[in-house]
């Protein structure tokens, strides 16, 4: 997610409030050992017993939801009966319920859902929509449609592990994130239920504290040996990389830590063993690395509203979870002759203006944003400058792909504002995709917003924009957090990214349709979100519909259905 997510290479600047207890070398090697032995066992076990596990893993997270969600307002500086409060269950215990529920789903049918529907392009390349797949899901997201696109030329297969049985398994190494609680997690369940492998978690120091409610709501799958969790900082996590008893590894970091696992701690020695391609951690593994994600302003005509709404919705995209994302919005691209470009971003600027600002809770936040200051003089903070990271826009952004902006991750509460030389939508979406391609660091995270009769007017060049856009995840109308948030889609980079220039990593996760070869997911959403959507930073009522989505996941009714819609319309 950025450099600041690293596991091996943990900032010493600005250390997390919360303690851990370093898990001993010892203990490392006897939990390590433990899931050894039981590695094999887990791949027999018949999909019924897989149920009865997520099922009761899902009792177990509501059991822990509300300490789970206090803790992490504590962490970051939420008061934890405010509506924002919100945000850390999302974050939190209902993203692991959704995948949880989503898992059974799959299970249920054999490791093989049916989707929605499919469709074939004309390159052969199928798109299936998986979501949404029931009616609750249709009407809690009105208007959303979320698609799978299997790379070209391979084939639409799903759940190959469930009816090509390996005779043995592994033991799986997760490197957890810092920032998003729900990130280790789901992380885990993709490796147990998806891969087939067990798994050991490594937390991250900065939410170390998520742990012990991992612990208790995943305890069935402890209990049997099939999943742990430790404690450490960078010796702890390079230790276990090269534990000879952790068949493959999955870290959500930067591309940085990804080298120094892959490479080595050294420039000089990543360029040797580089050269000679001899990988210091020579195992299978995948990651998710971060991106400077692109919001791409379809030039329209857009209506006083529409230009509130979505002032609303770039400004939540910076400010979710105080930036620290790696689909946070950080290059937004309007095109020059768009008449309504500077109204639009003197309403973001307001927006965020009166946004308020937010604890710098991740380790290296002052210095990073620093950095972006020094380099960028044009700088303007907004709202309350009190803070050491207030919100930041850097107008006038040269469209070059050596910017600094547009090669590094902020990972704090920085927009850079990129404009492109065109005058209509057509001629804006060819320059776009060209300029997200080729000149912005990362292929995770990409959105576009177009409205509605612009849509019409151009929607084969809008697909074919779509389909040209090498991102894993890409949102139309809507952050790409849903695309993480929402997981029978899948989460990761655009595949093909080479170990020695990984990018944003490698392989997917979340997949709950598991599809074998995934290219990139799509969310689509109307122009115009009804009710506010639960990732605006200034919803009213996002504690209670948190909380009562997530009762709603563990025991579906429809008296708790309608309570989740009834708060959603006082947001």
């Amino acid at each position: 997610m950025s450099l600041q997510h690293a596991t091996l290479t943990e900032p010493l600047t600005e250390p997390s409030s919360r303690t851990f207890s370093e898990t001993p070398l010892e203990q490392l090697d006897r939990a390590i050992a433990e899931l050894g032995d039981r590695k094999d066992a887990w791949v027999q076990v018949p999909i019924p017993q897989r149920i009865a596990y997520l099922r009761q893993c899902m009792v177990g997270v509501m059991a822990v939801a509300a300490p789970w969600a206090t803790a992490a307002c504590a962490a970051k500086g939420i008061d934890p009966t405010s509506s924002l409060a919100g945000e850390e269950w999302i974050a939190g215990p209902l993203a692991v319920l959704l995948n949880l529920r989503m898992l059974i789903h799959s299970l249920n049918a054999n490791g093989q859902p049916e989707p929605v529907s499919r469709s074939t392009q004309p390159n052969g390349q199928v798109i299936a929509q998986v979501f949404p797949d029931n009616l609750a899901d249709q009407l809690l997201w009105l208007g959303f449609k979320g698609e799978v696109w299997v790379e070209p030329g391979q084939p639409a297969t799903q759940g190959l592990v469930y009816r090509q049985k390996s005779a043995t398994g592994n033991v799986s190494l997760v490197l957890g994130a810092g920032n998003i609680n729900a990130i280790s997690a789901m992380d885990t369940l993709y490796k147990l239920f998806a891969e087939d492998e067990v798994v050991l978690l490594k937390m991250n120091p900065v939410n170390a504290y998520v742990g012990e409610f991992l612990e208790k709501a995943f305890q069935p799958l402890i209990a049997d040996g099939f999943f742990n969790v430790v404690y450490g900082g960078a010796e702890v996590g390079r230790y276990l990389c090269q534990h000879p008893g952790i068949a493959t590894i999955h870290i959500t970091g930067a591309q940085q830590t990804h080298d120094a696992i892959v490479w080595g701690s050294s420039p000089a020695e990543q360029q040797q063993r580089q050269a000679t391609h001899a990988p210091l951690v020579d195992k299978p593994i995948t990651s998710e690395l971060g991106c400077v994600t692109p919001i791409l302003i379809v030039p329209g005509d857009w209506s006083a509203a529409d230009l509130a709404f979505q002032a609303r919705h770039v400004a939540s995209m910076v400010a979710h979870n105080a930036s620290f994302n790696c689909v946070a919005a950080k290059v937004v691209v309007t095109a020059t002759g768009w008449k309504q470009r500077d109204e639009f971003l003197n309403q973001l600027h307001q927006e965020l203006a009166k946004t308020p600002s937010r604890k710098a809770y991740y380790p290296g936040a002052k210095q990073r944003y620093q950095a972006f200051l020094d380099r960028y003089p044009q700088a303007q903070a907004l709202g309350d400058t009190r803070r050491d990271v207030p919100w930041t826009v850097i107008p006038d952004v040269p469209a070059d792909a050596a910017e600094y902006a547009l090669n590094i991750e902020a990972f704090c509460g920085v927009l850079a504002e990129v404009s492109l030389d065109a005058s209509d939508a057509t001629e804006f979406l060819t320059k776009a995709v060209e300029f997200a391609n080729e000149s912005v660091w990362g292929n995770l995270s990409c959105a576009l917003l177009i409205d509605a009769k612009t849509q019409k007017h151009c929607r084969a060049e809008l697909e074919t924009a779509i389909a040209q856009l090498d991102y894993g995840a890409i949102g139309v109308n809507v952050w790409t957090g849903m695309n993480f948030l929402l997981s029978a889609v899948t989460w990761g980079a655009f595949p093909g990214n080479l170990l020695t220039d990984v990018r944003s990593g490698r392989g997917v996760v979340h997949n709950t349709y598991l599809f074998e070869h995934p290219q990139k997911s799509v969310v689509r959403a109307p122009f115009r979100i009804f009710p506010t959507p639960i990732w605006f930073a200034d919803h009213k009522n996002l504690l209670q519909v948190a909380q009562r989505f997530a009762a709603f996941e563990v025991a579906p009714s429809v008296g708790k259905f309608l309570g989740v819609v009834l708060a959603a319309l006082k947001g």
